[in-house]
């Protein structure tokens, strides 16, 4: 996940002017990010039964390769209709990869707070990488050239994929985390009122994320800034989840209440970002440091409410989730750009998600009352 993740963010500063390059618009940029989220999210569906069937191993290994000549085919591309194609295939590929291995790590944890551990110590390693890697993507896109990064992002993921076939080993025996949950089906992970309210939180996160994603990066085109300079903002964002998930003493705490402080310190700092209140650095790592609050819980969050025997299920979900949040916040922000702020509109998306939540939490504590027997 270290070296998926270094790999992959190389490519965030580069690939909205490369498609401007090639004569893609604003609202064709926003098109390709939306159908590579949506053919993710078609994937992250399949994904989930075939996971718990078949293992986790091959479904992480087969899109790292997939992946990489895909990228390697990146740089050969001739057109923006070409790349769409390209980034389609792409989203679709690299679906299978995130809710195997998120499967396959929380197999390895005894309890609850170990999985949370091990989840804050994923995401600490892949903020690392996501620090690292927009700094070298940018320097990487002035330096060499946009094709050329893309030949050297599809060599790296090939080597990756051998390094994965010799190394990655499945765990069988696990300890399931809940011995009182029972596993779910399809159906009944969607409806699982527990699991709604981390699904509602995962999307409004990675629709504020898919705006950052989308915006920053545009400033290179917008404003003639260099791509180095879009990496270096993107870096304050990784500085501040690292900053957050390096506070291990949080996963003492419930991890629905984390996602509820952390999705309104996002809106807040959204509010602020299209306010004008503070610096961009400063806000990127303020939305950072909250992200990096809310991912590792939403995980936690998940593991606690169903079996081992359902997580391969349960994260392909949540990774559709994830994917429809990009789809409709790349899409969204694309056509609005020109007439309102997309910091604002995700401010209410955010606001809109964390209402949602407090009612369903009120309802639940009142069906809770409701339920509770007199005592005579």
């Amino acid at each position: 996940m270290f070296f998926m993740s270094l790999v992959m963010s190389i490519q965030a500063p580069i690939f909205a002017p490369y498609a401007a390059k090639l004569g893609a618009s604003s609202v064709l940029i926003g098109i390709m990010l939306s159908v590579a989220s949506f053919t993710n999210l078609s994937g992250n569906l399949i994904a989930g039964p075939l996971v718990d069937r078949f293992g986790k191993k091959v479904f992480i290994t087969l899109p790292i390769f997939i992946s990489g000549t895909l990228f390697i085919a990146h740089a050969l591309a001739s057109s923006a209709a070409s790349l769409l194609v390209l980034r389609a295939l792409n989203g679709f590929s690299l679906a299978f990869l995130i809710p195997s291995a998120l499967a396959l790590l929380s197999s390895y944890a005894k309890n609850s707070q170990q999985q949370g551990k091990n989840m804050a110590i994923n995401g600490i390693l892949g903020t690392i990488a996501s620090i690292i890697a927009p700094i070298i993507g940018g320097l990487l896109g002035a330096g060499i050239g946009y094709a050329n990064t893309y030949y050297a992002i599809g060599g790296a993921l090939l080597l990756i994929g051998i390094y994965t076939v010799y190394n990655l080993k499945e765990k069988e025996n696990v300890i399931v985390v809940n011995s009182q949950a029972k596993p779910l089906s399809f159906m009944q992970v969607i409806q699982n009122p527990h699991l709604k309210v981390v699904f509602l939180t995962g999307f409004a996160v990675m629709y504020i994320h898919g705006v950052i994603i989308y915006e920053v990066p545009y400033l290179a085109v917008e404003q003639g800034l260099s791509t180095a300079v879009t990496g270096v903002l993107f870096s304050f964002f990784g500085v501040g989840t690292f900053f957050s998930l390096s506070l291990f003493f949080v996963h003492r705490f419930d991890p629905v209440k984390r996602l509820i402080f952390g999705l309104f310190g996002m809106c807040f700092s959204l509010f602020a970002l299209f306010s004008g209140l503070l610096a961009l650095p400063i806000l990127l790592f303020c939305i950072g440091f909250f992200f990096g609050i809310m991912m590792p819980a939403m995980a936690t969050a998940v593991t606690d409410a169903i079996s081992n025997e359902g997580h391969g299920r349960a994260f392909g979900v949540m990774s559709a989730v994830y994917s429809m949040g990009m789809i409709t916040s790349s899409f969204i922000t694309g056509v609005v750009r020109d007439v309102v702020s997309p910091y604002f509109v995700a401010f209410l998306i955010g606001m809109l998600a964390l209402t949602l939540i407090g009612y369903a939490r009120l309802q639940s504590g009142s069906t809770t009352v409701t339920r509770t027997p007199y005592p005579y």
